[in-house]
């Protein structure tokens, strides 16, 4: 295309695009927009605080009430118990200090604070669980809930000429994101507990964010961390000055340092005692006096600066001396970019994120909200000026950078890329065909993504909204589009990135659905990556089941899903990295070594694991969860050999009131199907307990359930258990590799119950919990196990046998890793 054209259209594009973006707006205000009113500067025994009153300190200085978050870009409504600085008589909440719950907000906007007659404080809620903020250990009388001129607001116990006995619990010892005079930083020894400043997520989410401002008793300083990590040290306290902090600042107060057995800690107060002061730590590393002066900037603190207290830390080797996020209002228009939709994530995250990835030059935020990433890599043309959308921080240095090519990366750059000598040919076009130029411009674009392959941005919205959209009723999940899915959706350039193109080296293993690596990403975070083949029968039913399904389930024995990628035709899933491999590597391995790693007390732990994570699936999770794949394969170990139960693709959701379901084709692995699930389609939680029983008698034996096989009576290891058991030499089925260390009582118990689990009615099978319960409780009896059913079958199942579940379901070629029976 010719150059002038393509420059008119960016003209274009930076005229007509702000038109598309809608800015975010948000306020706060009282949760009753009319009729509140102060209920003094106290709560009694038996009082409550509603939505319609709100209390105010003695002088007028602070208010203690209910607070909207409004946001006008979304439904959204949060609402908290908070208190604000009353500023004036126009604006009078316009600063909150405190808040009753940040990461908690109430629910149906029903909040209420009461204080009962045995001293406890707590916020009570329609549809939720109290908010407790204090219960005494046992019944106190006589005490009062008050706010103070100071901004603090205390739980007292008062004597009966009305002075304070004691204070059982005050609001300055949990601080929020703004520091008071008479609060403190430091640690309580005694309790352990800590008070420290975090930012606000944005500017608008009050939710803890990821900056931390603390005292540091050791260094007799304060600190700015990021994550933990120490981005800048105000320099030791000396007499009233601190190295990194202006004196002019400083002599504005008055510090006082406690160091004892009982507390180290730090507070100020104000030379001037009729000024008041707040120091504030913002969204981006900023420690300021509320009243307009820095006291640290920590959101400088990045690169190899060291100035005004910036500390030195980890650099990625690719960033330079000079390097610097230069803030731009504007756009950026060409140059690739991706995005993180992660809406835990802030604007600092984000410039931490871009500043260790050595291809990133640019970040912005992604949702209206302040909240989630969007970065830009490679070449890239910059267009200065007025911006509705969030402002961009665009990498700019000193001297060149290897990921700044040419002059589209030079700082100079920074400017309207319009060639004037073509300007007065355009204008007549300008101002009466701009929309046939956008339309050409539209055109131009999708046909080169078509040919090029790199709508990367469409895909991502694409997943992100199979993520989030929940109105699939084959899985049998509600629909409610308020839920949020901490999920990330990685760039296929990242996934390459982190597993050195799918290198051999970096493969774990495959198997039907595909082959798994091993990466790393530029944190530093170790993944397990599963790319599904093109060839796999996994569908999108199966991919977006387990991508959401196991998004939603929380268990120390199942594995962590951290995020997707899709790229052309490819789909891949990211999970957390579990360096001790599968089950089957230890129990079948080629090197059969491996068994003598596992000895028996670590092969019961991790029965035990397995079987604490079913017990959560099919009872406490909040979605009723059938497995239907358990086996050694998806039984992964992570560095403490702690089992976590994987692959859900082929799982279920059933109703808390329902009992079994037919299926109109049989998936899974066979040889750990249940009878009737492998003959009638019927499943339920007990199909999951007979796939238990046959892995446990793996466990145990150190076998495959197929390597049983005699010439006679082909039977697998089911009914090769239940002749020794009979016959009263169930100990013969015990591995070798742990013959000198396991507990012989407690292997034949295991041997046992398993027997119990594969009985062929699954009325006759016990559940999870109970499985559990014979297994732990040694002198509970045992009920004697029917002769179970026993298949000897050589080839996978796939049968049509009714159509009484939707026809969407499809065989999901990524569980199937082993088509033989077993």
């Amino acid at each position: 295309m010719d150059t002038n054209v393509v420059q008119f259209f960016k003209l274009v594009f930076f005229l007509f695009f702000p038109c598309m973006w809608t800015p975010h707006d948000a306020q706060w205000t009282h949760v009753s927009s009319t009729g509140i009113s102060s209920a003094g500067d106290s709560i009694n025994p038996g009082d409550t605080l509603n939505s319609s009153t709100y209390i105010v300190s003695e002088k007028g200085t602070f208010a203690l009430g209910f607070f909207h978050r409004i946001d006008s870009t979304t439904t959204t409504t949060d609402t908290y118990l908070a208190i604000s600085e009353m500023a004036d008589q126009i604006l009078p909440f316009n600063l909150f200090v405190w808040f009753g719950s940040r990461d908690r907000p109430i629910v149906n906007n029903s909040g209420m604070l009461t204080l009962d007659n045995n001293g406890t404080l707590k916020i009570v809620q329609k549809g939720g669980d109290p908010i407790v903020l204090y219960s005494p250990p046992q019944p106190t009388k006589n005490t009062v809930a008050t706010l103070l001129d100071s901004g603090n607001f205390i739980l007292k116990e008062v004597q009966s000429n009305g002075s304070i006995k004691r204070v059982l619990w005050q609001s300055f010892d949990y601080p929020a994101n703004t520091l008071l005079p008479g609060m403190k930083l430091g640690v309580r020894h005694k309790s352990g507990q800590t008070w420290s400043l975090t930012s606000w997520l944005t500017d608008e989410i009050p939710v803890p964010g990821p900056l931390a401002l603390e005292w540091d008793p050791k260094g007799y300083q304060l600190i700015i961390k990021q994550h933990g990590v120490v981005y800048w040290t105000s320099g030791v306290l000396r007499g009233r000055t601190f190295k990194n902090i202006s004196p002019e600042v400083t002599s504005m107060y008055d510090f006082i340092i406690v160091s004892n057995e009982d507390e180290d800690s730090f507070t100020y107060v104000n030379s001037n005692q009729s000024q008041r002061s707040e120091w504030l730590l913002t969204t981006t590393g900023q420690l300021t006096v509320l009243k307009g002066q820095d006291i640290a900037r920590a959101d400088n603190c990045y690169g190899y600066n060291t100035n005004g207290g910036c500390q030195r830390w980890k650099q990625p080797v690719c960033r330079n001396h000079g390097d610097i996020f230069d803030l731009r209002t504007g756009y950026l228009v060409a140059g690739d970019f991706s995005a993180n939709y992660n809406s835990s994530l802030s604007i600092s995250d984000c410039k931490a994120i871009c500043w260790n990835n050595c291809g990133c030059v640019a970040f912005t935020s992604w949702f209206p909200n302040d909240t989630g990433c969007r970065f830009w890599t490679g070449k890239w043309d910059f267009l200065s000026g007025p911006s509705e959308p969030p402002s961009i921080f665009v990498l700019s240095s000193n001297h060149s950078s290897p990921f700044l090519n040419g002059t589209e990366g030079s700082v100079e750059n920074f400017k309207p890329v319009i060639h004037r000598s073509g300007t007065k040919k355009w204008i007549p076009i300008a101002i009466s065909l701009p929309v046939i130029f956008l339309c050409i411009l539209c055109y131009l674009l999708r046909r080169k993504v078509a040919l090029e392959g790199k709508n990367e941005t469409k895909k991502e919205i694409e997943l992100l909204d199979l993520v989030t959209s929940e109105r699939s009723t084959v899985i049998g999940i509600p629909n409610d589009r308020k839920q949020r899915h901490d999920l990330s959706v990685l760039s296929y350039a990242c996934i390459t990135t982190a597993t050195n193109n799918f290198s051999a080296e970096n493969k774990l293993g495959e198997g039907g659905f595909g082959s798994v690596y091993m990466g790393k990403l530029l944190t530093g975070q170790k993944i397990a990556v599963k790319r599904l083949s093109k060839n796999s029968r996994q569908g999108i039913h199966e991919f977006k089941n387990e991508l959401i399904l196991i998004s939603k389930l929380q268990h120390m024995n199942l594995v962590k899903l951290l995020g997707c990628c899709i790229h052309g035709e490819e789909r891949m899933l990211i999970y957390e990295y579990m360096p001790n491999k599968s089950l089957d590597y230890f129990l079948f391995g080629l090197n059969h070594n491996t068994s003598k790693l596992l000895d028996w007390k670590q092969r019961f732990k991790i029965i035990e694991g397995i079987a604490q994570g079913m017990i959560y699936l099919h009872k406490y999770s909040r979605l009723r969860v059938i497995h239907r794949d358990l086996k050694a394969s998806n039984i992964l170990l992570d560095e403490s050999m702690n089992p976590k139960i994987s692959d859900f693709g082929l799982a279920r959701i059933f109703e808390q009131n329902e009992l079994a379901a037919n299926t109109s084709r049989i998936v899974g692995t066979y040889g750990y199907m249940s009878p009737e699930y492998a003959m009638k389609g019927v499943f339920s939680i007990k199909s999951d307990v007979y796939s238990f029983g046959v892995l446990m008698l793996e466990i145990v034996s150190g076998r495959r359930n197929n390597s049983f096989q005699h010439v006679d009576d082909a039977l697998n290891l089911v009914g090769y258990a239940w002749d020794l058991w009979q016959k009263g030499e169930g100990i013969e089925l015990v591995d070798p590799a742990i013959s000198d260390s396991c507990v012989k009582y407690q292997v034949l118990r295991c041997i046992h119950v398993s027997l119990l689990c594969v009985e062929d009615s699954a009325i006759d099978r016990p559940t999870m919990s109970d499985v559990l319960f014979l297994l732990t409780n040694e002198s509970m009896p045992l009920p004697l196990p029917k002769k179970p059913a026993f298949s000897i079958g050589r080839k996978a199942i796939e049968a049509n046998i009714s159509d009484k579940e939707s026809n969407n379901c499809s065989l999901n070629g990524l569980s199937i890793s082993e088509m033989d029976a077993r």
